[in-house]
């Protein structure tokens, strides 16, 4: 399968970013929007709910806060929904990038915001760090249906076997 050079850095300030296709990836489980910039210049990046084409994004300080702008957190009112979010100023968007993920951004003191993860941890990044305005799309993702063992083996999972199957010898319930 081809590897699509996703964007993750979002460095590209005040240009406006035209989405030309929102398209399945089969290295992750989000959606991602091909984006071509007033430049000519095309990139990907993770489509967030509520992206179409046709629509314009920018990235900068003075972006406006709406779906798939991103933004340095400073620059974010508090009790936006984010996803995208970097943990070192400059480096990428390390966190909340899986299909139908959002962070809270919760407070914001000195260098530091407090963000609400999607596992319910709160955490404190720096304040310069950028994050995107709402939900990575592909929300139904969760509830889709494997179906067999098979399907599961061809992702590369190995078969679970609960204890009660087991010999005594192997688990406290096997026998």
């Amino acid at each position: 399968r081809k590897y699509r050079i996703i964007d993750f850095k979002r460095n590209k300030d005040g240009v406006p970013a035209k989405v030309a296709t929102i398209e399945y990836d089969p290295n992750r489980t989000a959606y991602i929007a091909l984006v071509v910039y007033a430049d000519g210049e095309k990139r990907y990046i993770i489509a967030p709910v509520g992206l179409k084409v046709g629509d314009v994004i920018v990235s900068g300080p003075d972006s406006d806060i709406k779906a798939g702008n991103a933004l340095p957190l400073k620059n974010i009112p508090v009790g936006t929904f984010v996803h995208n979010v970097e943990l070192q100023v400059g480096k990428g968007a390390q966190m909340v990038r899986s299909a139908g993920t959002t962070a809270q951004l919760m407070a914001k003191e000195g260098n530091y915001a407090t963000l609400r993860l999607p596992s319910g941890e709160m955490r404190y990044v720096r304040i310069e760090c950028r994050a995107t305005i709402g939900t990575v799309s592909n929300t139904t993702n969760d509830i889709i249906n494997i179906g067999k063992a098979g399907r599961k083996r061809h992702m590369g999972w190995r078969p679970t076997v609960i204890g009660s199957v087991m010999n005594p010898c192997d688990h406290p319930h096997g026998g």
